[in-house]
């Protein structure tokens, strides 16, 4: 139980795995078994939860990690959070709740700034155009990331840069055909889309939908800040609710540079709390992020902020009023004569 999944994970179960192999393991995962999992056709599997995607769960057995297609699972009975024997998990979601925009949540325990930045490497990416470079993060295991709008501006030939861990080392994994999904200049978002090779196990952010922003709170991103890939600042949440540009932002003192832009701004249990967006050049420490309500907003609205490949500028427009024909002024506010002899305009009161 000592190692890391990303070391650990050989052995996946598939549609053809002999209930032969539970029972070879069935001592040592009655020692710390806490979670049981039933299997199409009636099988079982206890052990400790410790992954959920998509795709299929992890599951440690003691002698070693194993991965259980989600096709084959029939039922999770997972132990309850309030037995006092229960291990604590300390590198994964539990109670993961994947949405139907793309988002999704968990329970996250806190940990170190450097078990999350090891962890979370992986689903923060590089995102390229022939005239810049920005940060986005992956929220739905088909390859959806979030991004800023003014890191894809008027761009249409896009590249997604993947970190992946191979062995002890990130590789730097470049994936071409990016589309745009959904854009919104106002609030400064991007839906993009790649997809995702065969051989991904792919990192996925949880939204921290629910959990409350305080001042005071340590936060942390992950980005490419002059595309030094992979670059972890840290800081405190200043302001929960810093009014600006008719919107309000999350102000904290993590440090965002150009590069750092779509990147996410984490809480300490390493849940997505905002999108950073900007910061001042010449005041240290006074950097934003978008608020995480607003990307959720974003994507249960994503269709109505869907990109037309057709018109660049795609999502909210306020185009300029029409110039007027005639500059005198409005009948309604010129002065007529009143009968005592003094003028009064075309309005009266009370």
């Amino acid at each position: 139980m000592g190692c890391r999944l990303q070391r650990c994970i050989g052995l996946r179960v598939c549609g053809g795995l002999a209930c032969g192999l539970f029972a070879s393991f069935a001592t040592v995962a009655q020692v710390f078994a806490s979670d049981r999992i039933t299997l199409v056709g009636g099988a079982h599997l206890e052990g400790r939860l410790v992954k959920e995607t998509p795709q299929g769960v992890f599951l440690d057995i003691g002698h070693d990690i194993i991965k259980i297609p989600t096709e084959r699972i029939q039922l999770i009975d997972r132990e309850s959070a309030d037995d006092p024997t229960k291990p604590l998990d300390t590198e994964y979601a539990r109670n993961v709740k994947l949405t139907d925009n793309l988002y999704q949540t968990g329970d996250l325990p806190s940990a170190s700034l450097e078990e999350l930045s090891e962890r979370l490497g992986e689903g923060v990416v590089m995102v390229k155009s022939p005239s810049g470079l920005g940060s986005g993060f992956v929220i739905h295991a088909d390859g959806y990331v979030i991004t800023n709008f003014h890191v894809i501006e008027n761009e249409t030939q896009l590249s997604i840069h993947i970190f992946r861990k191979i062995g002890g080392a990130f590789k730097n994994e470049k994936i071409e055909d990016v589309r745009i999904i959904a854009v919104n200049p106002f609030m400064d978002l991007a839906l993009i889309k790649f997809d995702v090779p065969k051989d991904f196990d792919i990192t996925v952010m949880h939204l921290a939908e629910d959990r409350p922003v305080t001042e005071g709170d340590t936060v942390f991103a992950i980005g490419n800040p002059l595309g030094l890939e992979r670059t972890v600042s840290r800081g405190i949440v200043s302001k929960k609710n810093r009014a600006e540009q008719g919107l309000t932002y999350v102000q904290t003192t993590t440090q965002i540079n150009p590069g750092n832009s779509g990147g996410p701004l984490f809480n300490e249990r390493g849940e997505v709390i905002g999108v950073t967006n900007m910061g001042y050049l010449f005041a240290e420490g006074l950097n934003f992020a978008i608020p995480v309500r607003y990307v959720i907003d974003f994507l249960k609205n994503r269709d109505a902020y869907a990109y037309d490949q057709d018109n660049p500028n795609s999502g909210y427009q306020y185009l300029e009023a029409p110039p007027r024909q005639d500059a005198s002024p409005p009948v309604f506010l010129i002065p007529k004569p009143s009968t005592d002899g003094e003028a009064h305009t075309g309005s009266s009161s009370g």
